[in-house]
C-alpha cells in the first residue's frame, strides 16, 4: 500500500516513450519496409502500460486522495498530469493506422482532457506566485502539448480546430522557451532529477513540424524552420552528453525517450514529403538512437522496480 501512496504521476511518461517509438516504427514500416511486427508490439505494449499505470494511479486517487490533490496543487508536479492526455493522444496516433474508430475515441478523450489541463494550468500560473526555480522544461507538457492534437485531429474535425490547438501550442512554446532558457542560464542549475527534462526542448519543434505538415501538407520555410530547430536542439543535447552521464535513476529518465521518438518521426516525415535521401538517413539514425535509448531506459526501470527503488517517498 505504501508503494501506491508514492506512485508518481510522471510514470505516464513511460507510455509517451513507448507510443512515440511505435509511431516512429509505423512510419519506418511504410517508408523503409521495416517489419510491421515491431510497430505492433510497441503499440500494444504502450496501450498495456497505459492501462497498468492508470489502474495504479486510480488506486492512489481512491486510497490517498490528499496525496493526489497535493500533486494537483504542486507548482511542478501539476504539469505532469497532462502526460495522461498526451499519452491518450499518442495512443490515438499509433492506433490510427489499424483501428481508426479506437483512435477517434482515444483522441476525443485525450483532446478534452488536454483542453481542460491547458486552461487549468495557465490559470494556476496566473493565480499563484512562483519562484523562477520552479520552472523547468516539464512546463512545456500541458501547454505546448496542444500541438499533438492536429496530428490525427485534422482528419476528425475541420482544419480550424487543428489550427486553434497548433496556434496555442506554438505561442506558449516561444513564451515558455524564453522563460526556461532565462532560468537555466541566469539561475541555479536544474536539480539532478530534472536534468533529463532538457531533452523536452526537442519535442515542440519536432512535433510542431509534424502537425504543421498534417495541417498544410507543404514543405515550406516554416516547416524547414521547425525541423532545423528540432535538429539543433538534438545535436546540442548530444554535444552536452557528459551532462547526462552518471545521473542517478529517476522516472524522469523517460524524458529522454519521447523527444528522440519525435525527432525521428519528424525527419522521416520530411523524407516522405520531400523525397530527400538526406532527411531519410537522418530519420533512420535518430530511429536507431531512440530505439537504443527507450530500450535502455525501460531495462533500467524494470531493474529499479525489481529492487523496489521506485514509488518511494521523496
Amino acid at each position: 500500500m505504501e508503494r501506491i501512496k508514492h506512485f508518481p504521476i510522471p510514470f505516464f511518461a513511460v507510455v509517451m516513450g513507448l507510443s512515440g517509438l511505435a509511431i516512429a516504427y509505423q512510419k519506418a514500416y511504410h517508408l523503409f519496409g521495416i517489419p510491421k511486427i515491431i510497430y505492433e508490439i510497441l503499440m500494444f505494449s504502450a496501450a498495456a502500460a497505459f492501462v497498468v499505470i492508470a489502474i495504479f494511479y486510480l488506486a492512489k486517487s481512491f486510497l490517498y486522495f490528499d496525496e493526489v490533490k497535493a500533486d494537483f496543487l504542486h507548482p511542478i508536479r501539476v504539469n505532469f498530469f497532462a502526460a495522461i492526455s498526451i499519452s491518450l493522444l499518442l495512443l490515438s496516433i499509433s492506433f490510427y493506422f489499424y483501428y481508426p474508430l479506437v483512435a477517434m475515441i482515444l483522441w476525443v478523450f485525450g483532446t478534452l482532457i488536454h483542453l481542460f489541463m491547458t486552461f487549468y494550468v495557465v490559470s494556476f500560473w496566473i493565480r499563484h506566485n512562483f519562484e523562477i526555480t520552479h520552472t523547468n522544461p516539464a512546463w512545456f507538457i500541458p501547454i505546448v502539448g496542444n500541438v499533438l492534437v492536429p496530428v490525427v485531429g485534422v482528419d476528425f474535425l475541420p482544419k480550424e480546430v487543428s489550427l486553434y490547438f497548433f496556434s496555442v501550442g506554438m505561442f506558449f512554446w516561444l513564451v515558455l522557451g524564453t522563460i526556461i532558457f532565462y532560468r537555466i542560464i541566469f539561475h541555479h542549475q536544474l536539480p539532478q532529477k530534472f536534468i533529463p527534462t532538457l531533452f523536452i526542448f526537442i519535442a515542440p519543434p519536432a512535433v510542431g513540424f509534424v502537425a504543421y505538415m498534417r495541417i498544410f501538407a507543404t514543405f515550406d520555410f516554416t516547416a524547414m524552420l521547425l525541423l532545423n530547430i528540432a535538429l539543433f536542439f538534438t545535436v546540442l543535447l548530444f554535444f552536452m552528453g557528459r551532462s547526462f552521464t552518471g545521473l542517478k535513476f529517476f522516472i524522469s529518465w523517460w524524458a529522454f525517450t519521447f523527444p528522440l521518438d519525435a525527432v525521428a518521426i519528424a525527419f522521416m516525415s520530411a523524407y516522405q514529403i520531400s523525397g530527400s535521401a538526406f532527411y531519410g538517413a537522418i530519420g533512420l539514425v535518430f530511429l536507431t538512437v531512440a530505439t537504443l535509448v527507450v530500450g535502455y531506459v525501460a531495462f533500467v526501470t524494470l531493474v529499479n522496480i525489481r529492487k523496489k527503488e521506485i514509488c518511494v517517498e521523496e
